[in-house]
């Protein structure tokens, strides 16, 4: 039964292929398997370089993988209990009573979205069953109770990205919601001929805002490329820098290329060289869960944060801003809970956050992000860090090994995080997704929100695999050899 759906799909996959997607060659950017922990050497060329075929095996005949041990391993095995939804298993739609079509979930998309705790869960649960109310605004006693577990919430935020003041985390419905709310803000101060720079390797979230007030304001939005190495093009950026620009806006991390940004470089060339009053933010979703953040080092004015991303429940995300850099900008929207004191005459406004909280606030969603926060926390980011460092680097390592595979990004493990986009010769993302998705290995296609940035690589969508701390090296052993079935099953299909 299953051979038949898969014939099925190939043959409606192969009939639009050719009009569909077009994967470009590119030599120069395949992927060139290097030593766990042990940077690339820029000047190698690949003619240079021992192929993966005569290096992947030792002299008992074995793979280099199957005797590979991981250092950090004991930390998904500690938590994967915690993740009920890990444990699930997938049957044939036919074939419910057959064990043998049974495939166990292998959960590779936690950029896109992360799975949740029991503890989140169970947070959720309490607040809902135990102290449902709405906040700031009642004086009985679930009202008190609830306004209590939101506004510790808050303080949860705050100790996560070690923030100077609890009134610098403003709640919003996600990331998303916290760049628009900076860019509707500051756009109100810019005019035109001011510039905004950010980089083709953006989400659309932290790009379309800052189109929008450019055509408001007259404003001119520029772009950094990225450079071969799949990395911000720092002489480029160089240039773009001066007196006119106004807002510096990047992602921390790429979700498509799992590279990190130099932060800190960035904020001092920024200081140095744009006006004098230029905003920096930062798009930390896909750093923030992954790794240390400490807002008061990083050297920037806003941060944005997804909750969802980190463990925590959809609806929620945080913005951090310096406390008077916030108290500085107009409402970002007008109701209840943002005013000071309103008259027919006009309305004066809080101080944040609560000017930027108009409304009934995702309560709960705070609550249970709290809860994920804590979670990370008790675990220990540095430890999660050195965990993903340790297993995206397998994963790079292993993947570059498949055939007919170009892994977008760096070249360097040590300059990635567990984030890995991939085209194959070939075989359309979508196309390729699909088919993994009936071994039970869920991976992301598409253009992740990044169409300037694929556009700029030369292609039009990609895969991407991507890992959290619950995630093992058998997920990864699974990944790669049901990844090399299906791209094995296509070719046959061409012969």
């Amino acid at each position: 039964m299953r051979c038949t759906k898969r014939t099925t799909l190939v043959l409606l996959c192969l009939s639009q292929l050719s009009s569909s997607f077009t994967v470009p060659v590119i030599t120069s950017r395949r992927a060139v398997t290097t030593p766990l922990n042990v940077a690339t050497d820029p000047t190698t060329n690949e003619s240079d370089t021992t192929s993966a075929s005569e290096t992947s095996s030792n002299s008992s005949g074995d793979k280099w993988w199957q005797s590979h041990t991981l250092s950090h391993s004991e930390l998904a095995t500690s938590v994967r209990s915690d993740f009920e939804i890990l444990s699930t298993v997938f049957t044939d739609d036919d074939d419910d009573d057959d064990d043998s079509t049974a495939k166990a979930l292998i959960y590779l998309d936690s950029a896109a979205t992360s799975q949740k705790p029991k503890q989140v869960l169970d947070a959720l649960r309490d607040y809902y069953t135990t102290s449902n109310a709405n906040v700031h605004r009642g004086a009985h006693a679930l009202s008190r109770r609830a306004t209590e577990q939101y506004e510790a919430a808050r303080d949860t935020a705050r100790k996560f990205v070690n923030a100077r003041s609890r009134n610098e985390i403003v709640f919003t419905s996600g990331a998303t919601e916290a760049i628009n709310l900076v860019a509707s803000t500051l756009g109100r101060k810019l005019k035109a001929g001011d510039e905004i720079v950010v980089s083709v390797m953006e989400h659309h979230s932290n790009i379309v805002p800052w189109q929008i007030v450019a055509k408001d304001t007259g404003a001119v939005v520029k772009f950094v490329p990225v450079n071969e190495e799949g990395e911000l093009d720092r002489e480029v950026l160089e240039g773009l820098i001066c007196p006119r620009t106004k807002v510096v806006s990047l992602q921390h991390v790429s979700n498509v290329m799992g590279c990190v940004n130099d932060v800190d470089g960035i904020t001092r060339l920024v200081r140095e060289r744009a006006h004098p009053d230029v905003k920096i933010l930062l798009d930390a979703c896909q750093s923030c869960p992954h790794m240390p953040v400490d807002v008061q080092s990083l050297g920037v004015d806003f941060l944005a944060a997804s909750g969802h991303k980190m463990c925590g429940p959809t609806g929620i995300g945080f913005l951090w801003g310096r406390e008077e850099v916030l108290n500085s900008l107009e409402p970002f929207m007008g109701g209840g809970e943002m005013i000071d004191e309103v008259t027919t005459e006009g309305s004066t406004y809080a101080k944040s956050p609560a000017r930027f909280e108009a409304g009934t606030p995702p309560i709960a969603q705070a609550i249970g992000m709290a809860r994920a926060l804590e979670y990370l926390m008790d675990i220990g980011m540095d430890k999660i860090h050195d965990n993903e460092k340790e297993l995206g680097a397998y994963l790079y390592n292993r993947l570059s090994e498949v055939e007919g595979v170009t892994i977008l990004g760096p070249t360097d493990v040590n300059k990635r995080t567990a984030i890995a986009s991939f085209v194959c010769d070939g075989v359309h993302p979508s196309d390729l997704s699909t088919f993994l998705d009936m071994d039970g290995v869920a991976i992301r296609a598409g253009h992740h929100c990044c169409q300037p940035l694929h556009k700029a690589l030369g292609y039009s969508h990609s895969a991407r695999a991507s890992l959290y701390f619950y995630n093992t090296k058998q997920d990864v052993d699974v990944f790669i050899e049901k990844l090399e079935e299906t791209l094995a099953f296509f070719r046959n299909m061409e012969v």
